[in-house]
């Protein structure tokens, strides 16, 4: 086995050959360097963001010598740029320059060409394209990332990554773990758009700095720091059914070492609206208040960022004021969430040539929360603690290489990850689910770049679970670049996590499906192996970019949620008490992003996923491999974006073809519906089209938007499922209820007014 990994190693580096790239540090009119900067190459789709100490590092294209660079609350500036120079961008803040007419559109999306990991950045520019009220609403316009809603009742929504539920993503904040636990229901619902700088989305294996959890990829999450933030901004959002959102943010300087910004972000949901008449609401009705607090601090070789958050949530929905006086037993669901989480990060730079460096990452956050769903009481705490030392060191050496061609990089660590759980579910009898783990491990990972042809990108951890022992994640992520105009990436590893039974399954409270749960949870292992090849094909004076990849996931062990056994109910297995149990996941997707012209821009994707696993069938009487039920087969997107010259006007439009999927066994066909098939026996619901349409019209210091969603107006016949008393809702306290099988929009088109307002 060793002999076959040095001959692999030793095949690359007898294929590469050096090639010329271009480098260089983006700095404010402060010499202070800017952290996740935007540049791209003018009149291509080729783009990079800048890493913790400003720099960067691509590759030239051959149509063009200017480089562009970009941050929020900076003027744009457009160097020409040749190789081997290195290259210093000032940009000088808004806010002491007169006004001027800004001819480059920034980029929505990059996709790194030096990272050995596949990286996609959401900038701020895209997240302005729809309705980007948080986090899980920010993927609208892209294929890779799926958003549904997790059931018909609570309006709380889910994503999916390569084909799996979002529970297998990595969510980070500021690459510390955040969003895990009891907050992966709504945690995402619970970051504002207008709070967001940047996201970043990983497919596969991913670094083992960060931990061991990402078993399909990472999304990580970039907040506005102080020196993004204006001093005063507020955005303003309402729609149709009168929801409404208002955020205030702020950055200020407090003098030379310390600077701080505050986000402030409301929402309250006024109406309750039954469209479909089955008794009960489509959306939520109440309130949400979260608040953030930012400081960061600079002097020497010393640097600290530290995070302060508290929200509460409170949602109320269920059945419909008439259907509850008509009832003898109203069903409420009544929500309260309350969260305080902080982030504090320390680093010091002790060597700048060797970037010798040691960072140390503290975090902890206590959410509580009491969610009723009719008479069930879901009542449960979570109290996390979190380390994470880093040390990072490079390695070349001038005088063996004077070329620097070759260069290494070792980061080593340890880390500590405690929950504790205080959770009870009250059903037909009270179940006491509290526990607790401790985890501790220690890392390596070694990277290694020659010129910008190669990157090797090798991690270790080891880890000891207070619950599940022992175990191991290696991962490995490799670039490689033939030709300046194709890229090819691999990646290979292990990612684990421990399975959380309620907060993974919440969909079905809103239900009346017993829950058939075995004794303890096994961890969850999974194996993840991927490719992508990347072409920059020139077309005049512009140039298209097209990726198509592959990923596979298949676990290794964990668990299995089935609802085709029986529709009156839940079953929760270990794969380990199931003969042969499987469950895996493939992914196909081909995307190309072109700026046809002059700020207008254009994505054509499709992606086509295969998940499957062991479940019951009720008709053969055997477990069998099936395909996953409520899961779209394929997504289509196209995408346009058009701005006018001087960015006074833009105008986007999104159409998403989602494909079908399958039903679980025993799901009864609403009466009348077209929107199931049967095919070789197995029942399906069909395909459906979703349109979304947005203008914005920019002024100097404000901007306001127009825009609808799901514009197609199709939704989901009957999605809460049950008998209907004479009046003709559905009764919640009949056997059938069930607001868990959703697999398309529950309610119709949508408009919204978008204002935004920085000083």
């Amino acid at each position: 086995m060793k002999r076959i990994g040095i001959f692999v190693v030793m095949t690359f580096f007898l294929l590469v050959c050096a090639q010329a790239h271009v480098e260089g540090v983006v700095l404010d009119d402060q010499g202070q360097p800017l952290v996740g900067a935007n540049l791209w190459w003018v009149h291509t789709t080729i783009g990079i963001t800048t890493d913790e100490n400003g720099a960067f590092e691509t590759e030239p294209v051959h149509s063009t010598h200017k480089l562009v660079a970009s941050y929020i609350g900076y003027r744009n500036d457009t160097l020409e740029v040749h190789e081997h120079q290195p290259v210093t961008f000032v940009l000088v803040s808004d806010r002491i320059l007169d006004e001027v007419v800004i001819a480059q559109r920034k980029l929505g999306v990059l996709r790194s060409r030096v990272s050995a990991i596949d990286v996609q950045t959401i900038t701020g520019e895209e997240l302005c394209r729809a309705a980007c009220c948080n986090l899980s609403e920010s993927f609208e316009t892209s294929a890779s990332v799926d958003v549904a809603y997790a059931d018909a009742a609570t309006g709380a929504k889910q994503i999916r990554l390569l084909g799996l539920s979002g529970t297998y993503v990595q969510m980070l904040t500021e690459n510390t773990p955040s969003i895990r636990g009891l907050a992966q229901t709504y945690g995402m619902e619970y970051v504002p758009g207008p709070w967001m700088q940047a996201i970043q989305v990983s497919k596969g294996t991913s670094s083992v700095v960060n931990g061991y959890e990402a078993l399909t990829g990472q999304i990580n999450v970039d907040y506005l720091h102080p020196h993004q933030a204006d001093p005063l901004a507020i955005d303003f959002f309402i729609c149709k059914d009168l929801m409404a959102e208002m955020s205030i943010t702020g950055g200020w300087k407090v003098d030379s070492i310390a600077q701080t910004a505050l986000l402030v972000h409301a929402k309250g949901m006024f109406m309750q609206e039954d469209a479909n008449g089955d008794g009960f609401t489509e959306m939520p009705k109440g309130y949400n208040l979260n608040v953030l607090n930012r400081w960061g601090f600079k002097k020497g070789i010393w640097g600290s960022k530290l995070l302060v958050r508290a929200l509460y949530d409170q949602r109320i929905m269920g059945q419909i004021p008439q259907a509850q006086a008509l009832s003898e037993s109203p069903y409420v669901i009544d929500l309260r969430t309350r969260r305080i989480d902080g982030i504090w990060k320390n680093g010091f730079q002790f060597d700048e040539h060797l970037e010798r460096s040691l960072g140390i990452i503290a975090s902890a956050n206590y959410q509580d929360q009491d969610h009723r769903y009719g008479h069930d009481l879901w009542d449960a705490s979570q109290t996390n603690a979190y380390l994470n030392a880093i040390y990072s060191t490079l390695f070349d050496d001038d005088a063996i290489d004077p070329n620097e061609l070759h260069r290494h990089q070792l980061s080593i660590g340890l880390s500590a990850n405690y929950d504790r759980y205080r959770e009870s579910l009250l059903r037909d009898t009270m179940v006491d689910l509290s526990r607790q783990e401790l985890t501790t491990g220690v890392f390596a990972e070694y990277t290694y770049n020659y010129t910008d042809k190669l990157t090797l990108l090798a991690g270790l951890r080891e880890d000891y679970s207070s619950t599940y022992g022992l175990f191991t994640t290696p991962r490995l992520n490799i670039r490689y670049t033939p030709f300046p105009w194709w890229t090819l990436r691999g990646s290979v590893g292990l990612g684990y996590r421990s399975a959380c039974l309620i907060a993974d399954n919440a969909g079905y409270l809103a239900s009346n499906r017993q829950w058939i749960v075995p004794g303890q949870l096994e961890q969850e292992k999974s194996l993840n192996t991927g490719g992508t090849m990347t072409f920059y094909i020139p077309m005049g004076n512009q140039e298209m970019s097209l990726t198509a990849e592959y990923y596979y996931t298949r676990f290794l062990g964990g668990v299995i949620t089935d609802i085709d056994r029986d529709p009156s109910r839940v079953w929760i297995y270990n794969m380990a008490d199931i003969e042969n149990a499987q469950r895996f996941a493939h992914n196909w997707q081909i995307e190309a992003n072109m700026e046809v012209l002059p700020g207008w821009t254009w994505t054509l994707a499709f992606r086509y996923t295969d998940p499957k696993t062991t479940s019951y069938n009720s008709v053969n009487k055997a477990f069998e491999v099936r395909q996953q039920p409520l899961q779209n087969l394929y997504k289509g997107i196209i995408s346009t974006s058009y701005q006018t010259p001087g960015k006074t006007w833009q105008f986007d439009v999104t159409a998403q073809f989602n494909g079908q999927g399958r039903m679980p066994d025993g799901f009864v066909i609403p009466e009348g519906s077209k929107q199931y098939y049967t095919k070789n026996g197995v029942l399906y619901h069909t395909w459906y089209p979703q349109l979304m349409a947005q203008v914005t019209k920019f002024f100097h210091n404000c901007s306001i938007a127009i825009g609808s969603e799901n514009m197609t107006n199709f939704v989901q016949e009957r999605p809460v499922c049950g008998e209907r008393n004479v009046h003709g809702f559905v009764d919640p306290s009949s056997a059938s209820y069930d607001a868990s099988m959703v697999w398309g929009p529950i309610s119709g088109w949508d408009i919204f007014f978008n204002f935004n307002w920085h000083l």
